[in-house]
Formats: structure tokens, C-alpha cells, sequence
């Protein structure tokens, strides 16, 4: 189907953000809603109501921020790129935004939709020494497909119910992950209120990832969207080239422990997840892995279980420990190995540590139907994205 290619602001109107001064009490606890893009990263779903922080009309005057009307497009520009939402009631945003204010011949939803499907093109438009931002006048230079206002519609309707049902599956497995927190707690209620040591004691070494560009050839290579959910996620794997000495320092062994070290949204630093050639097996069980710059690698020793560490630094009190030891720069947030090695980590013995991994390890076996039935939801939705915004809908 050819639908007519147009500049978005044909259709749209491109509007930044501001912050007001923080030093000044009357621009802060209003009532204009204020959204930035770690509000979006937890959000969860396509609209967004309300936000933590909000301003005054003062504030609002004192700074270049613009109120939104309620059906906007909010998509962050910067710290991290591509975060989008559709706002439920008028509100400003920071300066992380370059946002879309629809005219008549543009549906929110469709647009919202293309904005999704085309994330990474527009993150790849990004530019900054520090970290990348996509600027004003490159979000005015995009071009998007313009189909008739109800065939945009009603493809947005049917994203719409896809959406559901992927997001139903997600929330059906991230119960069954939070089984394991809650038999861990269980379990070790106690221990997590009697003696701690310095994890760094129980690891042989921390290791920077490798920082060697992907490509067509090399090895498979942890990012961190591949342990960003506590187990190690096979999907998008990329592959890197490095020689003989790199691949000595970065191979992976069963029982790794990779840690993300640096990302735009806080909550992610610090997540972990356990390597072992089985998780990969749907991939390639053969070939040696190694990891990505963004992640560190801890080798244990045989005092700490990987599954019971990666647990630990999932749970309130493991998260608490690497929120204290995050620092932040240019909009990112990261942990190091001096940070990582001063963690707590509580003194359980070795084989009460097994016990809960043998349970644990009971627990993944039974969810792993779910969870790949999950991934293939999410590559079969993706599919249908694509098909949608070349009108095969």
C-alpha cells in the first residue's frame, strides 16, 4: 500500500521541555504535572497520568517548559533516547523531551506506534561527546508515513490488543520471577539481619567488558538488555571480534555474575544475572561468550553461589547497597569494581546458599515455557509492527 511520506511537522508540533530553577520553592509542588524520562522508564504502559515531581504556574513562567495539552506524544531526546508515552492530562516536561503535539490528521496512538517501531533508527540520530541527545531540529527533519486518519486507527487498534495480551504474558512471568525473592526472603530473614562481609572478599576478580564494536562476525556477546532481567536473555544477541588475548581475559565460565555498571536510569545499575552455558544453549552452548563494555564481570569464589548472589543483589537490601554506591554524570548513573567489592553480602554458609539454588533452579526450569512462549509473543508482536507501518495490516 503506498501511503504518502510526510515531515512530521506537517502533522505535528515539536516541542521541547525545561526544568525551573530547584533552588527557588515557588516554582516546586504545584499542580502542573512535570515529566522526565526516568518517569517514563518505569511507567510500563502507553499512558502516562500523573508525575512525581510537579511545578507551579510561576515555575512554569520562570522557565522554556510548555504545558501539553492531554493527547500528546512524549518521547525522551536524551538521558536515555526513546522513552514515549501519551499523556492523559496537560503536562510540562524537562528538557530531556523533544514531545509531539498532534494536529488534526495524526492520530496520538498511530503515531506513538511508529515512534516504537522505529526506536533504534531514531536513537542511532543521536549525537553528544558525553552522551547522545537528539537535537530539535533533527526530530523536525523526520519523516513519517501518512495513511488516512482511520486507517491510522485502526492500526493502532490492533497494536493496541497485541500490546495487552504481550504485556498480560510479561506480567505472568515477572509473577513467577518474584516467587524466587519471596523463597529467599523466606529463607534468609534471619541471616539478612545478622553479620555481613565485603562481597569483594568472595571474588576473584572484577572485569570490564569489551568496548570492540559489534558486527556481522565474532563472538556472542552479553549487552545489557541480555541480563537486565536477572537471568541471561539470549534474544538480540550481538557478535564482537577480539584477538586471542581479549578473548583469555573475556571469556565466560559457568557461574559468572555480570553486573550492568552504567545506564541512563538508575534502577538499572547494579542488576545482575548468572552465566552458565545451559542459559545459552537455545543460542549456542558452543561457542565462548564474552561480555560487553557497560557490564562487569565478577568471578566468585567457592564461598558464594551464583544464584544465591544474584538473588541477594535483586532483593531490597541488596538494591538498597548499590543505590548507596551509585554516582552519576552527564544524566548517567554508574557503579564500579571498588563499589561492587564494597557491597555487603551476608554470611550464609555455602550449603544453605546450594539449598536455595537447587529450589531456585526448580523454579526457572518450570517458568521457562512461559518465558519462552513470552519471547516468541514479543518477536511475533515486533513482526507485526513492522508489517503494520508498511500497510500489510
Amino acid at each position: 500500500m503506498n501511503w504518502p511520506t510526510v515531515p512530521i511537522t506537517k502533522v505535528a508540533r515539536v516541542v521541547g521541555g525545561a526544568t525551573p530553577k530547584t533552588d527557588n520553592p515557588n516554582f516546586w509542588d504545584g499542580c502542573i504535572d512535570w515529566a522526565t524520562p526516568k518517569d517514563l522508564s518505569n511507567l510500563g504502559q502507553k499512558f502516562i497520568s500523573s508525575t512525581p515531581r510537579k511545578i507551579t504556574d510561576a515555575g512554569l513562567r520562570g522557565c522554556a517548559a510548555e504545558v501539553l495539552p492531554a493527547g500528546s506524544v512524549l518521547f525522551s531526546s536524551r538521558a536515555p533516547i526513546g522513552h514515549i508515552a501519551i499523556n492523559t492530562v496537560p503536562m510540562a516536561t524537562n528538557q530531556g523531551f523533544k514531545s509531539f503535539v498532534p494536529g488534526p490528521e495524526l492520530d496520538a496512538s498511530f503515531l506513538y506506534w511508529w515512534l516504537d517501531t522505529n526506536r533504534e533508527r531514531l536513537q542511532a540520530m543521536g549525537t553528544g561527546a558525553t552522551f547522545k541527545e537528539v537535537s530539535k531540529a533533527v526530530v523536525e527533519r523526520i519523516e513519517i508515513p501518512l495513511p488516512p486518519l482511520d486507517e491510522q486507527r485502526r492500526i493502532a487498534a490492533i497494536l493496541d490488543q497485541a500490546d495487552v495480551l504481550r504485556r498480560l504474558r510479561a506480567r505472568a512471568v515477572d509473577k513467577l520471577n518474584t516467587l524466587g525473592q519471596a523463597i529467599f526472603h523466606e529463607m534468609f530473614e534471619e541471616a539478612l539481619q545478622g553479620d555481613f562481609f565485603e562481597f569483594g572478599q568472595a571474588v576473584e576478580e572484577f572485569r570490564y567488558g569489551t568496548s570492540n564494536k559489534s558486527g556481522e562476525a565474532g563472538l556472542p556477546t552479553l549487552r545489557i538488555p541480555n541480563v537486565i532481567g536477572g537471568g541471561i536473555d539470549t534474544a538480540e544477541i550481538k557478535t564482537v571480534e577480539v584477538t586471542g588475548a581479549e578473548l583469555v581475559r573475556l571469556r565466560l565460565r559457568d557461574g559468572d555474575v555480570l553486573f550492568v555498571r552504567t545506564n541512563g536510569n538508575p534502577d538499572y545499575v547494579g542488576r545482575c544475572a548468572a552465566f552458565s552455558f545451559a542459559a545459552v544453549a537455545d543460542y549456542d552452548a558452543d561457542a565462548d561468550w564474552i561480555f560487553a563494555s557497560y557490564l562487569i564481570r565478577a568471578r566468585l569464589s567457592d564461598r558464594i553461589n551464583p544464584a544465591f548472589a544474584k538473588t541477594f543483589f535483586a532483593s531490597h537490601v541488596g538494591r538498597s547497597a548499590v543505590r548507596e554506591r551509585c554516582k552519576t554524570s552527564a544524566g548517567q548513573y554508574n557503579i564500579n569494581t571498588e563499589g561492587l567489592a564494597s557491597l555487603p553480602f551476608p554470611d550464609v554458609p555455602r550449603p544453605d546458599q546450594d539449598k536455595f539454588a537447587e529450589v531456585l533452579a526448580a523454579i526457572e526450569q518450570n517458568s521457562a515455557p512461559m518465558k519462552r512462549s513470552a519471547a516468541k509473543m514479543n518477536e511475533k508482536f515486533a513482526s507485526l509492527q513492522h508489517r503494520a507501518f508498511m500497510g500489510e495490516l
